[in-house]
């Protein structure tokens, strides 16, 4: 490892060099020193993954072709080791591919070799933009996930990176946004995430489901209601857009509203005030609204189902939240931070097998990240060992879908049961027992083995126990 000299002129940020080329890696490294940055080099994968373990590096620009940890191994272990890492690839011409599938595993950018003076700068001066702009938004810190509820918006996806750039730059205007996405995305963990990185953070952060209000009650929960305005209106209340006032309200769901209402939501956006249920005085109120759907709103408009005027006054600035199967290289990331949390609740160090977390890369995930989250809670909630395996992730594929999973090789020495055949007939013991003692009563059952009744029931279901009921309701 080659320290770096201080610079008379110095620019901001660390630059790290690695190529197993001495004399490439030298002039690269004097190239960048004389533009004024701070430069280290490592001569392998090796030598740069402890350097990044030991120091403070804003932008990796590394070579693809090395040996024996050729560029793309870095940069995987890189972006495990520093996550707010900038990393730029060089690359021979010819190998373009490779340069682009780096992009598509994280990497910010990649570069040609031979390339101009001019163009490095231009692209390391980009990359450390890039890295200053995360690091300012923090967007992924444990302190900010903690403070404002944004666990799922973890990732290294590309699609994650543009999401989560677009976040930090509409969060600091005024601009409506309409969030799109499917169910369990994460889409209001989006609008939370404008709130809390835009100028009205310290005001209120307002949610409402659309989809479950009755339609007669949500103008009424929205805009407020006059004393005596219906049957039950024994008092005057504030809607949400007055309790939101000076901060965000959140419309989830909102293609679910009717027409009628459609019509005084359009009004509120336009004059800015709003008028109870039952008063013919309008009260002023300064609220920015984020509004988000499951549906295709377009759609909905075409089909006249939804204003359009309304769609122009809300999509001001259009979101897309990616479904997890579109950034399936998420989720071992997703899957350990689900299952940190889980493990300082339980209070026990359940870890992953990496057959586990092949097996839960390979599925689709129709129910994304919410899915993935309660399928680690339950494996944890049940798990008897330390260590989860395949089998402790139950997965709803497709009929006549297969996937292939590794399994860990049997010891030598005569037919031993593995690990995962051991945790299933240990689980399957201690649901029998639990249900002798409570035969008819799948809540007790549930509670005295410390899950859901809902995970119980799955649980039966894949050890072919018999049940004496329909599946549990969700809660």
């Amino acid at each position: 490892m080659t320290p770096a000299p201080a610079p008379a002129a110095q620019r901001k940020g660390r630059i790290l060099v690695v190529d197993d080329q001495r004399n490439m890696r030298a002039t690269t490294a004097l190239l960048l020193r004389a533009e004024g940055y701070v430069v280290d080099e490592a001569g392998s994968g090796e030598e740069a993954l402890g350097w990044l373990a030991d120091h403070q590096v804003d932008l990796l620009l590394t070579d693809l072709k090395m040996e024996p940890m050729d560029g793309l191994q870095l940069l995987k272990r890189a972006v495990e080791l520093a996550p707010r890492l900038s990393v730029i690839v060089m690359t021979a011409y010819g190998s373009i591919e490779t340069a682009v599938e780096a992009m598509r595993r994280g990497a910010y950018d990649y570069i040609t070799k031979p390339f101009k003076d001019g163009e490095l700068i231009h692209r390391v001066d980009k990359g450390l933009e890039h890295a200053g702009l995360v690091s300012a938004v923090d967007l992924f810190a444990g302190e900010f996930k903690a403070r404002h509820g944004l666990s799922s918006l973890v990732g290294r996806s590309q699609a994650m990176r543009d999401l989560t750039t677009r976040i930090s730059r509409v969060a600091a205007s005024e601009a409506t946004v309409l969030v799109q996405g499917e169910s369990g995305t994460g889409k209001e963990l989006v609008a939370r995430a404008i709130h809390a990185l835009s100028g009205r953070s310290r005001a209120p952060f307002v949610p409402v489901n659309c989809a479950a209000i009755t339609e007669s009650l949500l103008e009424s929960e929205l805009f407020g209601h006059a004393r005596g305005a219906f049957t039950g209106a024994v008092k005057a209340r504030r809607g949400l857009f007055e309790e939101a006032h000076g901060g965000t309200i959140f419309i989830d769901e909102v293609t679910e509203t009717a027409p009628a209402f459609q019509s005084k939501l359009l009004r509120v956006l336009q004059e800015g005030e709003v008028r109870r249920v039952g008063e013919s005085a309008s009260i002023k109120v300064d609220v920015r609204t984020v509004a988000a759907t499951n549906r295709d709103i377009e759609v909905e408009v075409n089909d006249k189902r939804f204003r359009q005027d309304l769609f122009y006054r809300l999509a001001v600035v259009t979101l897309v939240v990616p479904p997890l199967r579109d950034r399936l290289e998420d989720v071992p990331i997703l899957a350990q931070h689900f299952l940190d949390r889980a493990n300082v609740r339980s209070r026990k160090p359940h870890r992953f097998h990496p057959t586990a977390l092949d097996h839960l890369a390979s599925y689709g995930f129709p129910g994304n990240v919410r899915e993935l989250e309660n399928l680690v809670e339950q494996a944890a909630a049940l798990a008897e060992g330390e260590e989860l395996l395949p089998d402790d992730f139950p997965l709803r594929r497709k009929s006549g879908e297969a996937v292939q999973v590794q399994v860990p090789a049997q010891p030598s020495g005569g037919p031993v049961q593995s690990l995962a055949d051991a945790v299933t007939d240990a689980e399957r013991r201690a649901i029998t027992s639990a249900l002798e003692q409570s035969p008819h009563d799948l809540s007790r059952v549930a509670e005295v083995l410390g899950v859901s009744a809902t995970t119980l029931w799955r649980k039966m279901k894949r050890l072919g126990l018999k049940t004496t009921g329909e599946e549990p309701q969700l809660s």
